[in-house]
């Protein structure tokens, strides 16, 4: 294997300018072999490799330049985006075989999932789950289901960031995260109580109604609708301030692999859950950046939206450094305010994320806290405190 490569870091954004374009066009659906030829002329490998990976989107430059001449990438570089892309196969390959492993478990037990973004998305927006990368495993679990679950999970091997106890408690967390220690493998557990980005609750019963089969691996697994999934990495994106090129690159190979997608089930899916604003921002992010072609009347709503145009002015000022330069605290109050839109409904929003516990603010030097509204004053002090750093919401 070859040494790394360490340029410059990607929070002097302008630094990338070359490397950037050429990242937007190897995700754009579907690329131009002549277009990135002719901008890899002006661009630095290794900055390239090196943002493609902060964006997670080797996969869609390792595709890209596969169909290209040899000459295209320095020999040095393009070695190294095989072997991170022959890594990251290899973590895809020990997640996917976990993934059947732990569904297996649920079902022997008598609890239904579905798995959202990782693997079935990988397939439903690329036909190929080596197109994307993803560390964890993310399912779909009703909360009566969660307490079996954690004791399966246990049971197999697996750490439990949320103990029993705590789910014995009432307490909600961000998720349900287990590791294995001698491992990479994470795998995290939502449902409607603990995915608390969604502006309304989401509904978990119509979701598992909707649910599709996603065939992976010669295996079956189960997965929420397109337009659901659709809605949800939207939500997702802007929950994480759309920091990263491949939450918008998922939404453009989504909607241009998904021929048969209905778009009025999209738009009830996204009003169920007060998230159309966020929808329209993933969309206008997408065909503004990467050229998606949406279909006219759907293009002609995206674009009348005012409040995601606002957004995703903001969101391209921030977006080339990868997270590296994220919007401060005053800025990302404002962003959530927006992305919910109301004039009573987006400060209620931010209101409810602000106190809102999760297992950072009732666990503390391992011990549970008994006092759930020393838990709600805690979490807006924790924030701002994460946040004055430049931290991750």
């Amino acid at each position: 294997m070859v040494e790394p490569i360490s340029p410059a870091h990607p929070a002097d954004a302008s630094s990338f300018r070359n490397e950037w374009s050429v990242l937007l066009a190897a995700a754009s659906p579907p690329p131009d072999p002549a277009c990135l030829t002719q901008l890899l002329r002006s661009t630095d490998a290794s900055r390239l490799i090196l943002l493609a990976e902060e964006h997670g989107v080797i996969g869609h430059l390792a595709a890209c330049l596969g169909d290209l001449n040899e000459d295209a990438l320095h020999p040095r570089a393009r070695q190294l985006l095989i072997d991170k892309q022959r890594t990251q196969n290899f973590l895809t390959l020990r997640l996917t075989a976990e993934l059947f492993s732990v569904l297996e478990r649920f079902a022997s037990a008598d609890i239904s999932a579905l798995v959202v973004k990782g693997p079935v998305l990988a397939m439903q927006a690329y036909g190929n789950p080596a197109m994307r990368s993803y560390g964890d495993l993310d399912l779909l679990v009703r909360q009566r289901d969660i307490r079996r679950a954690t004791e399966s999970m246990v049971a197999a091997g697996y750490q439990a960031a949320v103990p029993v106890s705590a789910i014995d408690a009432g307490k909600i967390p961000g998720q349900y995260l287990f590791s294995k220690p001698d491992s990479k493998l994470l795998v995290e557990l939502h449902n409607d109580l603990t995915l608390r980005y969604f502006p309304r609750r989401l509904p978990i019963e119509e979701y598992f109604a909707r649910q599709v089969r996603v065939s992976l691996d010669a295996h079956e697994a189960p997965a929420l609708s397109v337009e659901d999934e659709l809605v949800l990495i939207c939500i997702h994106g802007a929950k994480h301030f759309w920091e990263r090129l491949i939450w918008i690159a998922d939404v453009a190979a989504l909607v241009s692999h998904q021929a048969s997608l209905d778009w009025e089930r999209a738009a009830k899916s996204a009003e169920a859950v007060g998230a159309e604003r966020m929808l329209h921002t993933g969309l206008r992010l997408a065909a503004d950046l990467l050229n998606l072609q949406l279909p006219g009347k759907i293009s002609a709503q995206v674009q009348s939206d005012t409040g995601a145009a606002k957004l995703v002015d903001g969101i391209l000022r921030w977006l080339p450094a990868a997270g590296c330069a994220p919007p401060g605290l005053f800025e990302r109050a404002v962003f959530r305010m927006r992305m919910r839109g109301g004039f009573l409904a987006a400060p209620a929003y931010l209101l409810r994320l602000s106190l809102s516990p999760t297992e950072e603010d009732w666990q503390e030097n391992g011990q549970l806290s008994q006092n759930r509204l020393l838990d709600v004053l805690r979490r807006p002090f924790r924030l701002a405190r994460k946040h004055g750093r430049g931290g991750n919401p």
